[in-house]
């Protein structure tokens, strides 16, 4: 897929939250380990394809402790970001309950990549519920959000849109949210929907609930456009808050 990707001249791909597996959580621990193999496949498909790759998540074990963890790759293939899920889905759901925590340690950082592309961050999943962490990205210079996640359809029809959307418009960035299809065979069944949101909040390309590849051309510009007809990011008030 990633090469089919590349065929249509796409210059960043970004994959799931542990795409690779059903989000199983009770069964993730038994495939984490340091992932070397997997990033290198990485490594070697971004630097062949000569295009950026954010490998989703993983579940990457390290000094005894197993993490959450999304890569970034640049054409040259050199690893240029890092990023550690820093809030983890301890919830007590109708008909679903998940601890995260039972497997995954808290990341406790975040930072940007500066590319051709523009300046690129990693959250994941989770982390969109939060405003701050994204607002951080923000205001380190993030123009672009990538968020590989996993929402259930409990959560994902409730929710997606509208957190993935106001992230956007609030801090009038690019979000690309990523999901793994629905997985007839899986008992997590992820919302799927896939989706591309420029910074005035608008759905550019979106999939549904099944496998798809989807596009969007970013225009940076547009960043600009709408920071200033609605200078969101000059009007705040640090010294209230």
């Amino acid at each position: 897929m990633i090469k089919k990707a590349s065929d249509k001249n796409a210059q960043l791909v970004v994959l799931p939250e542990i795409f690779y597996y059903p989000y199983e959580i009770k069964k993730l621990k038994s495939i984490a380990e340091d992932n070397k193999v997997l990033l290198n496949k990485f490594i070697k498909t971004a630097e062949n394809l000569s295009l950026f790759i954010c490998t989703g998540s993983m579940a990457v074990k390290e000094n005894d402790k197993i993490y959450n963890r999304s890569y970034l790759i640049d054409p040259q293939g050199k690893v240029i970001l890092i990023y550690d899920k820093c809030h983890l889905f301890d919830v007590e759901l109708p008909h679903l309950t998940a601890l995260e925590s039972e497997v995954f340690s808290k990341g406790y950082e975040v930072n940007i990549a500066e590319t051709d592309l523009g300046k690129i961050g990693i959250l994941i999943c989770y982390d969109i519920r939060f405003p701050e962490i994204a607002r951080k990205l923000t205001l380190m210079g993030a123009e672009i959000i990538l968020v590989p996640a996993a929402f259930n359809n409990i959560t994902g029809p409730a929710h997606w849109e509208t957190l993935f959307r106001a992230r956007a418009i609030e801090n009038q960035i690019f979000i690309a949210a990523a999901s793994p299809a629905r997985n007839s065979k899986s008992s997590y069944k992820a919302f799927g929907h896939s989706m591309i949101i420029d910074p005035w909040g608008k759905i550019i390309s979106e999939a549904k609930t099944g496998e798809k590849i989807i596009f969007a051309d970013l225009d940076p510009d547009v960043i600009i456009e709408k920071r200033k007809i609605l200078p969101l990011l000059k009007h705040r008030r640090e010294e209230i808050y």
